[in-house]
C-alpha cells in the first residue's frame, strides 16, 4: 500500500510546490524587468530635460553646431552613457534626425520596436512596457521619452537596453526559488514517508496478525501501536473478534476431544457385550459379524478424533532433525506391511536437515505412507524420497495407484472425506487432517498433486531454519 499511497502524497506536494512556484517565478521575471525599465524611464527623463535647452531644431534639413555648449553636454552625457552601461541611447528631432546619439552610428529604423516607440512618443507619452523578456530570451528593451517644449514634442529620447544583466539576475532569483522548492520538495517527502509509515504501521501489524492467525497461529494478537484512531479502534475490534474465536475453537476442540473420550468406554463395554453375544450365537453368523466390523470402525474414528483434537491443540517441540534418518526409519518401519500386501516400498532417504518435532513429524510420515500402501493395487510401488530445496526440507511420497481427480485433490485432507471409489477400504477420513494439523503446529505444509502415469504425489515440507515458538500453535478446526 505505501507503494500506491507515497507516490500520491508526493505527485500532490510537488503539484503544490509547483503552482507555487510557477507564479513566483513569473513574479520575479517582472519584477526584475520592471526594475530596469523604471531605471531607462528615469535615464530618459534626464535626456529629455537636457535636450530641452539645444536651440536647433534640426528643421529644413539643418544640422547641430559642436559650438553649442548645451548640444556638446548632450552628446557628451549620452557617449558616457553608452560607455559605462552599453545602452544605445539617442535623442532624435520629429523628422528622425538624431539631436544626439550614441554610439554615433546609431540611427531610427525604418520599423521594428524601436520606430515603435519613437511614434508613440511622439504623441506626447510613453512608450507603452515592453514584452516580458525571459532569461531563454536575446532580446533587448526600448523606453522612449517625449521632449517636449512650449507645449509641442520637439524631439524624443530612445534608449535600447541589453539584457543579459537583468536575464541573469532573473536566473538567479529562479534558482534560488528552484534551490528553495527542492529543499521544500525533501521535507515534504520526509514529511510524507513519516505520514505513511504513521498511517501503514497498524495495517502492517494487523496484516502480519492475520497471516499468523490464518496459518494456524491462533494466539498471535495485532499489539498496540500509533497510526490513526479509526485504525486502533479496527486492531482492538480485531483482538476481540480473535479472542472469540480463539474461544469457540478451543470449546470446540474441547467438545470432540471429551466427546471422544467419553464415547470409549461406553463403546469399549458395548463391544464386548456383543463379543459375548457371539459366543451364544451359531459360529459365522453376518450380522453379528456386520455389526463388530462397524463397532470396531466406529472405535478407530473416535480414536482418530481424539488424536486430532489432541494434535491441533498440541505444542511442537521443535529442533533440528535429520530428516533424511527419520524418513528411512519409517520406511523401514512400514515395509513389512507393504511387503505383506505385495507393495514394493522403496526409499531415497540422503541425510537432509529440517527444523521438526520429530515424534509429530513421525506420525505425519506414517499416515501418508500407510495411506500411499492402501491404495496402491499389487505388484506396485510406493516411493518416498528425502529432498531439500532451499529454505525447506521436503518429504515426496508417490504411488502408481488409482490417483484423484481434479476436482477430489482439492478436498484431499478434509475431516471425514473419502473418494467415493474408496468407500470399501477402512479409514475414518481423518489420517490426512490429522497429518495436515501435526505439521502445521511445527510450521510445516503437506500438499497433493497428480502422480504421472497414475496415483498420487503426496509432498511433506518442513523449514530448514527457525525458531522454537513460545506458545502452543493452534489450527482452526475449520480448514
Amino acid at each position: 500500500m505505501s507503494t500506491r499511497l507515497l507516490p500520491l502524497l508526493i505527485v500532490l506536494m510537488a503539484a503544490v510546490l509547483l503552482a507555487l512556484g510557477v507564479p513566483l517565478g513569473v513574479s520575479v521575471a517582472r519584477a526584475e524587468q520592471q526594475k530596469v525599465v523604471i531605471d531607462r524611464i528615469d535615464d530618459t527623463a534626464r535626456f529629455a530635460a537636457l535636450a530641452q535647452f539645444v536651440t536647433e531644431d534640426g528643421t529644413g534639413g539643418s544640422r547641430r553646431t559642436d559650438t553649442d555648449e548645451r548640444l556638446e553636454t548632450l552628446q557628451t552625457e549620452l557617449t558616457s552613457y553608452y560607455e559605462v552601461y552599453g545602452i544605445k541611447a539617442g535623442v532624435f528631432y520629429r523628422n528622425h534626425i538624431p539631436m544626439a546619439n550614441a554610439p554615433t552610428t546609431w540611427f531610427l529604423p525604418q520599423s521594428g520596436e524601436v520606430r515603435a516607440s519613437f511614434d508613440e512618443a511622439l504623441l506626447s507619452r510613453r512608450s507603452h512596457d515592453p514584452e516580458q523578456v525571459w532569461p531563454w530570451q536575446d532580446g533587448r528593451l526600448v523606453v522612449a521619452s517625449p521632449v517636449i517644449r512650449d507645449g509641442d514634442v520637439v524631439a524624443v529620447v530612445v534608449t535600447e537596453s541589453p539584457t543579459d544583466s537583468m536575464r541573469s539576475a532573473t536566473l538567479r532569483g529562479w534558482l534560488v526559488i528552484g534551490a528553495g522548492e527542492f529543499a521544500a520538495m525533501l521535507l515534504a517527502v520526509g514529511a510524507a514517508l513519516r505520514l505513511t509509515g504513521w498511517v501503514l504501521r497498524p495495517v502492517r501489524v494487523l496484516d502480519a496478525t492475520t497471516h499468523d492467525i490464518a496459518t494456524g497461529r491462533l494466539k498471535s494478537r495485532v499489539a498496540p501501536a500509533g497510526g490513526p484512531p479509526e485504525l486502533r479502534r479496527l486492531a482492538r475490534s480485531f483482538n476481540e473478534m480473535a479472542d472469540h474465536v480463539e474461544d469457540v475453537l478451543e470449546q470446540q476442540r474441547a467438545f470432540v476431544a471429551d466427546a471422544s473420550h467419553q464415547l470409549r468406554n461406553p463403546l469399549a463395554a458395548l463391544l464386548l457385550r456383543i463379543e459375548l453375544l457371539a459366543l451364544e450365537l451359531p459360529e459365522g453368523n453376518e450380522e453379528i459379524a456386520s455389526v463388530q466390523t462397524e463397532g470396531k470402525r466406529l472405535a478407530r474414528v473416535l480414536d482418530d478424533l481424539l488424536d486430532l483434537a489432541l494434535a491441533e491443540h498440541s505444542q511442537a517441540d521443535l529442533k533440528v532433525t535429520d530428516i533424511g534418518t527419520l524418513t528411512a526409519e519409517r520406511v523401514a518401519a512400514w515395509a513389512p506391511t507393504a511387503e505383506a500386501k505385495g507393495v514394493r516400498l522403496v526409499g531415497d532417504c540422503p541425510p537432509t536437515t529440517g527444523w521438526a518435532d520429530p515424534v509429530t513429524l513421525s506420525s505425519a510420515l506414517d499416515a501418508v505412507i500407510d495411506n500411499a500402501v492402501k491404495f496402491t493395487p499389487r505388484d506396485e510401488t510406493v516411493r518416498v524420497a528425502v529432498a531439500s530445496t532451499g529454505d525447506a526440507a521436503t518429504v515426496v511420497v508417490t504411488d502408481n495407484g488409482p490417483g484423484l481427480t481434479d476436482e477430489e485433490l482439492t478436498r484431499v485432507g478434509d475431516r471425514f472425506w473419502r473418494s467415493g471409489r474408496h468407500q470399501n477400504i477402512k479409514g475414518s477420513g481423518l489420517g490426512l487432517s490429522i497429518c495436515r494439523a501435526l505439521l502445521a503446529a511445527g510450521g510445516g505444509s503437506i500438499s497433493f498433486g497428480h502422480h504421472d502415469p497414475h496415483g498420487l504425489e503426496v509432498t511433506v515440507t518442513v523449514p530448514r531454519t527457525g525458531t522454537a515458538p513460545t506458545e502452543p500453535r493452534q489450527r482452526d478446526p475449520r480448514a
